[in-house]
């Protein structure tokens, strides 16, 4: 059985990429989930930056797993187009870190009506589309209020569109009013790796194993499966991207826990996911 590697949205620890590296190598992680280097998204680098930053994580000894993009986290009445060239964009900027997955959404404004369904899975096949001829794997993040909110509409995505696997994460579907172990039992098939944070029902965000994600039970089936890549995403502190990521109106409950710093927020995020590891 695998070993469970973890990776980590590192932008979570600091803004500039010594900062991050620093709060990946002292805590032991290898892998990153590429986000946000200096408050800049990732889907904006410069080719120059890319390989700038490139050289920087290789002389840490640290690889990037996945692209952490903000890829189908528009809304459906938007002008597709401009996502779908930032998805290609997206693409090419994964192949020059060397990432093995683009983490992606389906879309705000569709409140989960069936008469959205072709539209999302039409748009999803048009993202597959920029990943042909690379080994570049799309993933299927769920999020609250995007039409892939719940496991049984996160699983019409799979059917419909094989070649996009999912990243499992277990805050997210307590927030969408879904239990986690049922999820997992109708998504297990399709996962391609997990991310790890944890929330009360009323979405007040916890460290790891704190909330209602049933991630001490649900991490052994994920081990057993021989899922190995877990990226942190602690929210536990504010940060600065957060904003960017998060819809007006419906953003993450933080503070219920209080930390000094991003830092200390980030490590204990760690220590406690690792603790829960020790228990599998």
């Amino acid at each position: 059985m695998a070993e469970i590697k973890l990776c980590a949205f590192a932008d979570e620890a600091g803004d500039s990429l010594p900062e991050q590296i620093r709060a990946l190598t002292e805590n032991g992680i290898g892998l990153i989930e590429v986000r946000a280097i200096d408050k800049v998204n990732v889907t904006k680098f410069t080719n120059e930056q890319i390989k700038e930053y490139k050289k920087m994580l290789d002389d840490a000894g640290i690889a990037v797993w996945s692209i952490g993009s903000p890829i189908g986290k528009v809304k459906i009445a938007d002008d597709f187009q401009i996502d779908l060239d930032r998805c290609k964009r997206t693409v090419e900027i994964a192949e020059m870190f060397g990432a093995k997955a683009i983490r992606m959404f389906s879309f705000y404004g569709t409140e989960g009506k069936p008469e959205y369904r072709d539209l999302v899975m039409e748009r999803l096949s048009q993202y597959v589309e920029t990943t042909k001829g690379t080994d570049v794997v799309l993933c299927h993040e769920n999020e609250k209020g995007i039409y892939g909110d719940v496991a049984s509409r996160c699983l019409e995505i799979h059917k419909a569109v094989p070649e996009i696997k999912c990243v499992f994460d277990p805050a997210n579907y307590v927030q969408a009013g879904q239990n986690t172990l049922e999820a997992w039992e109708m998504l297990e098939p399709y996962v391609f790796y997990g991310h790890i944070k944890d929330s009360l029902a009323d979405g007040s965000i916890v460290p790891p194993g704190k909330g209602e994600g049933h991630i001490p039970e649900y991490l052994p089936k994920f081990k057993a499966k021989g899922c190995e890549v877990l990226t942190l995403e602690p929210h536990l502190a504010v940060f600065s991207s957060l904003a960017d990521i998060e819809q007006k109106g419906d953003e993450s409950k933080i503070g219920l826990y209080k930390f000094a710093t991003a830092r200390e927020a980030f490590d204990c995020a760690v220590n406690t996911l690792k603790d829960i590891i020790k228990t599998i």
